[in-house]
């Protein structure tokens, strides 16, 4: 194999080995035989299992950024609800390596994995902010919202791997209906907001997951 070639292998197989089990657990030695190649030869193209971690990492992160990627066409609500799937896809698909990374460990909190972790929740953000229309920055309260919003989804997932007692699909809805609570809470406060909301609110379907929240908060005040 090429360098390049060879690189991209060893980072397939990290990636592979990650999504089974924390990176803590995980030896070069095992990287090695599961590549077919010598230890050795691992740190011809990797420092050390850290700098491959790393690697590793970017391109994960580069794949659960790709997950908020939506063309912006129809209603908000549905347009969540097919990122949380694919958000959650992620988080099936690589449970320990995503859990390890979100809540530290000696493997991960370098200075290089920090700032990846702190681009996928910008690249979310900056997302999510185009879903709604919003171009240049975002007013205070709806960036306080937003980021809010992007640190319970991650929470939940966490919580949602220790033990998956509660349907995916049911957490995947809960979300979107959380984004749209915590923003109607902070339009209350902000006429910018509510004005931004109010036309977003007009393209949702009678049975969209944020008319089904309105529908539930009134079932709820009137038992």
């Amino acid at each position: 194999m090429g360098v390049e070639e060879r690189r991209q292998q060893l980072i397939g197989v990290a990636l592979e080995l990650f999504s089974k089990r924390s990176p803590d657990e995980v030896s070069i030695d095992e990287i090695a035989s599961r590549a077919g190649i010598s230890r050795p030869l691992v740190y011809h193209y990797f420092p050390g299992k850290l700098s491959l971690y790393e690697a590793a990492l970017r391109r994960a992160a580069e794949d659960l950024s790709s997950r908020f990627a939506e063309p912006h066409e129809g209603p908000l609500g549905s347009r969540l609800r097919r990122v949380m799937a694919r958000f959650f896809d992620f988080v099936e698909e690589h449970g320990p390596g995503f859990s390890a990374l979100m809540r530290g460990g000696p493997a991960v909190g370098s200075s290089t994995t920090n700032a990846l972790v702190d681009s996928v929740r910008q690249a979310a953000y900056e997302q999510m902010l185009a879903h709604m229309g919003v171009v240049g920055p975002a007013p205070a309260r709806l960036e306080v919202v937003v980021r809010s919003w992007i640190s319970l989804v991650e929470s939940t997932a966490l919580i949602w791997l220790d033990g998956r007692r509660v349907p995916r699909e049911e957490l995947e809805a809960k979300l979107v209906q959380d984004f749209a609570a915590l923003a109607a809470v902070a339009a209350a406060r902000d006429e910018e907001l509510a004005t931004l909301l109010r036309g977003l609110v007009k393209q949702e379907p009678g049975d969209g997951p944020f008319t089904d929240l309105a529908a539930r908060m009134i079932s709820l005040a009137q038992e």
